[in-house]
Formats: C-alpha cells, sequence, structure tokens
C-alpha cells in the first residue's frame, strides 16, 4: 500500500467513526500525522476534504489522551494558509483554548502552535482570542515555564502577532508583561528571539500606560545594557538589534512620565548611556542618542540640567563629524536637540556665550533641505530675544548671503519660509541700523515683502513687524526696494481685504503709521489712495484697528 493509499484509508476510517475509541482512532491519527510531519503534497488539503475537522475538534472537547496528538496534527496541518479557514469553521480554535490552561508542557506546545498558526493574520479571530482571555495565560506560561525555550517561543510568536490590537495591549497593562519579556530578553539564545521581543515591546511601547510601565519596570535600563553588550558586534543581527532597540529607547521617551524617569535628574542609567551614544562610531546610535537628547529637552528644567551636565560639546562634536558626506537624518536630529535646548532663555546666553552660532555655521554650506531647514529654525531659536545674537548674525555677510539662497529655494517651501522668518528675526530683535541696512543690500528686502503676502498669519505678522522696524531704523534703505516691490499697493490690498485677519491689519497699520511719520513716504502713501482705506476702517468693529486708523488718518491730514 502507497503512502497516498495509507492516508487515503486513515482519513475514511477516522471520518466513520461513530464514537471517540483512543485505541481506534489513535492508529489512524499517527498514519495522519506522519503524512504531515513528512511533508506528504497536499495532505493538509486532503485532510479537510475528508471532513473529520469536526472529529478532531470534538476529540479536543472530550479532553481525552488523544488531544495532545489532535493538536499537533492540527499545528501541522495549519501551516498551510488555504486549510486555516476551514479549521476556524469546524470549531478547532473554540477546542483548542481550553487546552491552553493544562498544566502538559507538550500539550501547551501542540496547542499554542496549532491557535498561532490557524489565527495568523487574522484580525477577527486574533481579537475573538483576546476576548477569550488567552493574554493572561500566555504571559502566565512563560512565567511557569521561563526555561522551555520552545514553549516560550510559541508563546513571544503569539504575543507578537497579537500587540497591535488595541485590546490586547489593555490586556497586557494589567499582567505586568514588562518583567517577563526583561528576563527572557537577557536570556535570549538568538538574534531571532531578540528580535521578536524586541517588536513585541515596540509594539506595546506605542501605549501610554505601557510606556510608563516598562519605563518604571526597568525595560529602558535592560535595553540600554542589550546595546551595550552588542556593541562593537559587525554582525548584521546584532547591528539589527541595536538599531531596534535603540529607536525603542527614544519611543518610549515620548511619554512625558517614562522620560523623566529615564532622565533621572540627569543621573539615569540610561540618560548617561544615550551621552556615551552620541561619541559612538555607530551612526544609528549617533542618530538615537540626539533624538533622545531632543526628547528630553521637551522640559525646561531638564534642558537647564543637561546644559550644566555639559551635553552641547558632545552634540557639535557630532555635528561636525557629519558636515561633509555626513549623515543627513543626524544632522536633522543633532539641530532638533540644539534647538529644543536653546528654548529656556537663560540657556540661549550660555549657549551664545560658548559660541554655539559660530561652530553650527559650518553646517552653511550643506546642500540638504532637511538640514538647512532644521538650521534655519535653531539660529533663529538662537537670536529670538537674544539683541546681541541677532546683531552678531545679522551682519555676518556669508549668513545672509546664504539666507537670499535659501530664500529662493525653488523645490522646498519649509526652507525658502524659515530662510524668510530668520531674516526677519534678525531685524526684529536687533533694531540695528546696520542689521537693516545689510540685509537691504544683500537684496533682503523684497523677501520680507513676499513674506508678507503668506498664507500663514504669524509669517505675515512677523514680516510687517520687521518691515516697520527697518523703516523707522533705516527710511532711506527702504525706500527704493519699497518701490520697486510695490509695498504700498500691497498693503492698501491687505487693509482692504474683506476676510483678512484682524491681527495682519493691525501689523499693516503699524507699518504703514511708521511710514506716515517718517515723512519720506507720505506722497507715495497719498498717491495710492491710503486714506480710503483708512476711513473705512477707522469704523470697523474691533476698536483696537478702528482707533489706529484713525490715528494715522489724523497724522496725514495733520502733514498734508
Amino acid at each position: 500500500m502507497t503512502d497516498v493509499d495509507s492516508l487515503n484509508e486513515a482519513l475514511k476510517a477516522i471520518s466513520v467513526s461513530t464514537e471517540l475509541i483512543e485505541e481506534e482512532l489513535k492508529p489512524h491519527l499517527d498514519t495522519v500525522l506522519t503524512a504531515l510531519l513528512e511533508k506528504k503534497k497536499d495532505a493538509a488539503v486532503d485532510i479537510v476534504r475528508s471532513g473529520i475537522l469536526p472529529t478532531l475538534a470534538q476529540a479536543l472537547q472530550s479532553r481525552s489522551s488523544l488531544s495532545c496528538q489532535v493538536a499537533l496534527l492540527v499545528a501541522e496541518m495549519a501551516r498551510e494558509a488555504t486549510v486555516r479557514e476551514p479549521c476556524i469553521e469546524a470549531g478547532l480554535v473554540k477546542a483548542l483554548v481550553p487546552h491552553l490552561n493544562s498544566s502538559d508542557q507538550e500539550m501547551l506546545l501542540n496547542t499554542g502552535r496549532a491557535i498561532g498558526r490557524i489565527c495568523f493574520d487574522n484580525i477577527h479571530q486574533q481579537d475573538q482570542l483576546v476576548q477569550s482571555g488567552v493574554i493572561p495565560r500566555l504571559v502566565s506560561i512563560m512565567k511557569e515555564y521561563p526555561d522551555n525555550d520552545l514553549l516560550v517561543n510559541v508563546c513571544l510568536l503569539a504575543l507578537c502577532n497579537l500587540a497591535d490590537l488595541d485590546c490586547a495591549r489593555e490586556a497586557l497593562v494589567e499582567q505586568d508583561v514588562a518583567d517577563t519579556l526583561i528576563l527572557q530578553l537577557k536570556r535570549a539564545p538568538d538574534a531571532e528571539r531578540r528580535h521578536v521581543i524586541l517588536e513585541i515591546l515596540s509594539s506595546l511601547g506605542e501605549s501610554d500606560p505601557l510606556k510608563l510601565q516598562f519605563a518604571e519596570s526597568g525595560v529602558p535600563e535592560a535595553l540600554s545594557l542589550m546595546i551595550q553588550n552588542l556593541q562593537g558586534h559587525s554582525d548584521p543581527h546584532d547591528l539589527c538589534s541595536v538599531k531596534i532597540a535603540s529607536n525603542l529607547i527614544v519611543s518610549l521617551l515620548l511619554g512625558d512620565e517614562s522620560m523623566q524617569k529615564c532622565f533621572g535628574e540627569g543621573s539615569g542609567v540610561v540618560y548617561q548611556d544615550i551621552l556615551s551614544w552620541l561619541q559612538s562610531s555607530n551612526t544609528q546610535l549617533q542618530l538615537s542618542g540626539a533624538l533622545a537628547i531632543a526628547n528630553f529637552a521637551r522640559n525646561d528644567n531638564n534642558c537647564v540640567k543637561m546644559l550644566d551636565l555639559g551635553v552641547v560639546p558632545h552634540i557639535l562634536t557630532l555635528l561636525e563629524q557629519h558636515v561633509d558626506e555626513g549623515d543627513v537624518s543626524v544632522q536633522h536630529a543633532g539641530l532638533s536637540a540644539l534647538r529644543n535646548l536653546a528654548i529656556p532663555a537663560t540657556n540661549k546666553v550660555r549657549m551664545l556665550e560658548d559660541g554655539v552660532t559660530e561652530r553650527i555655521k559650518s553646517l552653511l554650506r550643506t546642500d540638504m533641505p532637511p538640514v538647512q531647514f532644521k538650521l534655519l529654525g535653531m539660529l533663529r531659536m538662537m537670536v529670538d530675544g537674544q539683541e546681541g545674537a541677532a546683531l552678531k548674525l545679522g551682519r555676518d555677510a556669508m549668513l545672509l548671503a546664504r539666507i537670499m539662497e535659501w530664500c529662493q529655494a525653488k523645490d522646498h517651501t519649509g526652507v525658502r519660509g524659515e530662510a524668510s522668518r530668520l531674516l526677519a528675526a534678525l531685524i526684529r530683535h536687533s533694531r540695528s541700523p546696520e542689521v537693516v541696512c545689510a540685509v537691504a543690500r544683500a537684496d533682503g528686502v523684497r523677501h520680507l515683502i513676499s513674506m508678507a503676502t503668506s498664507e500663514h498669519v504669524i509669517m505675515q505678522n512677523e514680516a510687517l513687524v520687521a518691515l516697520a522696524i527697518a523703516s523707522a531704523v533705516d527710511i532711506e534703505s527702504m525706500k527704493d526696494p519699497f518701490s520697486e516691490a510695490e509695498l504700498l499697493p500691497m498693503l492698501k490690498n491687505m487693509l482692504d481685504d474683506p476676510v483678512g485677519a484682524v491681527e495682519v491689519k493691525f501689523s499693516a497699520l503699524g507699518l504703514i503709521c511708521t511710514l506716515a511719520n517718517s515723512g519720506v513716504m507720505r506722497d507715495e502713501l497719498n498717491s495710492v489712495n491710503i486714506k480710503e482705506s483708512l476711513n473705512i476702517l477707522a469704523d470697523h468693529s474691533s476698536s483696537k484697528l478702528a482707533t489706529q486708523a484713525s490715528s494715522i488718518l489724523t497724522l496725514l491730514s495733520n502733514t498734508s
């Protein structure tokens, strides 16, 4: 009799069985299982066609001595994707789930494999599994049998498949799963096991309650220790583990409470390890280190503390390493970290005294728009409220020339916008005739006028305020650029715009008032019939606007 004939005979014998007589069924089940283990072609499909799946479900429900063998048979059969749906329809999953409470480790192994394979990539079934309470049981099995690698692996794979479900994450919050995963991470025999655990942690780490639970349970410290042990390894799997783990630590820092826990007032183990990443030769660790510092710097107290602890020189050295042919992501992250650190006013002063702006100016030669964007934002943050810094940068011909180039960036609106905003900031915060004259010489006034017509109200206001200050301190430098760019007709249109923002109209009036006060451009103001627009605004529902418009009308009338 051929193997195929043996399988068909066994399937026929099982299908005609009216009672689950163990002695009679066992040899037939052995034959079927052998066909599956020997990978006989279409064996799984033949089993489904034979109609014995309800019998297998019944055998599992009866909790007979055949249950373990049947669970193994189902697990092997479910390797074939095409038979999984028939297994579900025959009730095999429901029949298998209660066996997760078995005290027999082989039964647990076979059951876990069978359920995992049947429900793989089936969201509805996975949701049903979570609702049936498998999450607590999977965690319990790993706690009860932590040294059974095969069984632990099945539980980990199951958690990995379920971890993206919100209901699974909610269930795991109650299970203190972090300690179990840390234990298994420390004893992981190979990179494959590490990656499964890291994938589970990454998925669960997206939940804010679990972020905090992980931080309190020592997950970041365990990950950091793993990274430390793998540093210097060249094996691609080890490098992949380092990448996943460092990204996960950065992700856990997105939670405010978990971030503070890891920071530990600057003395936390994780923070100290992250500082060493900045000095690593591993680009991935450099990137994660810079991103982590940027996350720690979301808190002003942390910013001040990190400056005290000397983090800035490490970031500057890192940035300088990547100036030429460097990693764009590292530069981007490093500048983000510096920008966040510069938010507290006291830090700005100290960073300026330490020559931060001078050192990051080496990045001006970069051709990468993401780095250009971050660099401009960083410089704008550094001059915010800092007259001396704005004066120094505003007189820097090389910087102004680069800003002019970026104000005309055709393919990157973000760079164009940030360049214009930095230009406006240099004038607003320096209020210096020298800076105004330098900007005018560099042909920057037209970019500010263009910025005043931006679709973003904040940019319009910044531009109009900068133009008003420039007019007040050096109207002579402004006259020709204003005329060439047809500023006054543009201002009149702003005032006449029925849907224009009140704050923009108010800033436009501030600029018009400055021009009227200067006396140099009164004739031009009258030539565009600005009084007509002012008369209308004098009756505006905003008392602030109406008062300002009336004041300018009076000023123009008294001097006409």
